[in-house]
C-alpha cells in the first residue's frame, strides 16, 4: 500500500540527524539549519533526530544505539522514507554502512548543500562548477556508493543537477572528466577576468552585496535597483553573480553586485568551485553585510543574527577582502524590541523600503562622495 502511495507523490520524505561534535555546538541551531537545508532541497521533514558525539562511530559516525532508534523509525513510520540526511560528512564507507542499516538512501551534509547549488544553478559557468563539485564529491566514495546504486537510483536529493550524476561511471571516466570541466571553467574564468579589469577600471565604485544565507542580499538588490531579480525565501536561493548600477543621488553612480550567501561549514568544494562569485567581494570597494537582524534567538550567550555574522566574517577575512564595511540589519519590520545601533550599523527592511534613505547615505559616506 505504501508503494503505491508513494507514486503519487513528487517530494521525498526525509529524516534529519543532527550531529554535535563541539562544545560551541547548539542543538537547536544545527536542527533548524539542517531542516532549512532539507526544505531548501525540495525535501519533506517527517522526522528528526540529534546526537551528541563525544568519541564518534569510525562504522556510522552516530552510535549504534541511535542507529536502531533510527531504523526503528523507519520501518514503524507509516510515512515512506526515501532519504536520511546527516548533518556530518560521511565517508563513503560511513555513507555505505548506514545505507545499509537504514535501507534507504543516506546523503551528509556537503552532499544536500552540493544538491542544492544544483538546483540553483542557471549560467553556464555555475553549472559546470557544480557539476565539477559534484565529481570531486562523488569520486573518493564511488565504490561505496556503486556498492548502494540500487537504493541511489537515478533521481531525488543528491542525484540530480547539471549532469546528473551517473554512479555507474568509473573512476578513470570520472577523473577524466574533472579535467575537461576543470578546463572547460578556466577559459570561462580567464573571459570573466577580462570583463573584470574592464570593471575595475571604470571610474565607478564597486560595491559587494554579502552574508549569511537568506539574509536579504537578492531582496535588498532588488528594491535598491529597482529589479525583480529572483529571490526566494530559502538557503541559497541565487548562486550567480548579478552586478547592477545604482543611483545614489546628485547624479553618482556605484556598481553593485550580489554574491552566494554563507553558511557554517561550507563544503570547500564548493568555496574552491565558486571562488569565482567571491572574487566580486575581494575586489569591492565597499562591503554591505546583509544581516537577518529578526535572529534573535540566543544561542549560549550570543543571538543568532551575531553568530551569522561571525561567521560570515570569519571567511571574509580569509578571503583578504575589504574591511571597508556597512552592517545592514534587515528584516527589521519582524522586529518585537527597538534595537540599539552600533557604530557602522544600519537598521532596513528590503521588503518595506524602511531605513534605504540612511542606507544609501552612508554608502555615500564611506565611498567619500
Amino acid at each position: 500500500m505504501k508503494e503505491i502511495m508513494k507514486e503519487f507523490l513528487q517530494q521525498e520524505n526525509a529524516i534529519i540527524v543532527a550531529v554535535c561534535t563541539k562544545k560551541t555546538d547548539n542543538i537547536e541551531r544545527k536542527t533548524d539549519e539542517i531542516k532549512r537545508l532539507s526544505f531548501s532541497a525540495g525535501l519533506n521533514v517527517v522526522g528528526q533526530f540529534y546526537q551528541i558525539i563525544k568519541d564518534y562511530n569510525k562504522s556510522t559516525v552516530i552510535g549504534s544505539g541511535k542507529v536502531a532508534e533510527i531504523k526503528e523509525y523507519i520501518n514503524s513510520c507509516p510515512e515512506i522514507i526515501d532519504v536520511v540526511i546527516v548533518d556530518y560528512p560521511l565517508s563513503g564507507s560511513q555513507m555505505k554502512n548506514l545505507s545499509n542499516e537504514f535501507g534507504v538512501k543516506v546523503l551528509d551534509r556537503v552532499g544536500l548543500i552540493i544538491d542544492i547549488f544544483a538546483r540553483g544553478a542557471r549560467s553556464k559557468e555555475a553549472k559546470l562548477q557544480v557539476k565539477l563539485a559534484q565529481d570531486l564529491y562523488v569520486l573518493p566514495r564511488l565504490s561505496q556508493m556503486q556498492g548502494t546504486s540500487g537504493r541511489y537510483g537515478s533521481a531525488g536529493v543528491g542525484m540530480r543537477g547539471p549532469g546528473e550524476t551517473k554512479l555507474e561511471l568509473n573512476r578513470r571516466v570520472l577523473e577524466k572528466e574533472i579535467e575537461s570541466l576543470k578546463s572547460q571553467i578556466e577559459k570561462i574564468k580567464q573571459q570573466r577576468q577580462s570583463t573584470r579589469k574592464e570593471r575595475l577600471n571604470s571610474s565607478l565604485p564597486k560595491i559587494a552585496l554579502v552574508g549569511y544565507t537568506n539574509s536579504g542580499k537578492s531582496s535588498l538588490l532588488n528594491t535598491l535597483v529597482k529589479e525583480n531579480i529572483y529571490a526566494d525565501d530559502k538557503y541559497f536561493a541565487t548562486l550567480d553573480t548579478t552586478s547592477r548600477k545604482l543611483f545614489l543621488g546628485d547624479n553618482q553612480y556605484a556598481i553593485i553586485t550580489d554574491t552566494v550567501g554563507f553558511i557554517s561549514d561550507l563544503p570547500h568544494q564548493l568555496v574552491d568551485a565558486f571562488s569565482s562569485t567571491l572574487e566580486e567581494a575581494v575586489d569591492a570597494d565597499l562591503l554591505l553585510h546583509v544581516v537577518d537582524a529578526s535572529l534573535q534567538q540566543n544561542i549560549d550567550g550570543i543571538k543568532e543574527y551575531q553568530l551569522n555574522m561571525q561567521i560570515t566574517n570569519k571567511l571574509l577575512n580569509e578571503l583578504g577582502a575589504t574591511q571597508n564595511r556597512i552592517v545592514v540589519l534587515n528584516k527589521c519590520d519582524k522586529l518585537e524590541k527597538p534595537h540599539v545601533l552600533q557604530e557602522n550599523e544600519v537598521l532596513i527592511s528590503a521588503k518595506t523600503k524602511r531605513g534605504l534613505t540612511d542606507l544609501v547615505n552612508a554608502i555615500k559616506t564611506k565611498l567619500d562622495l
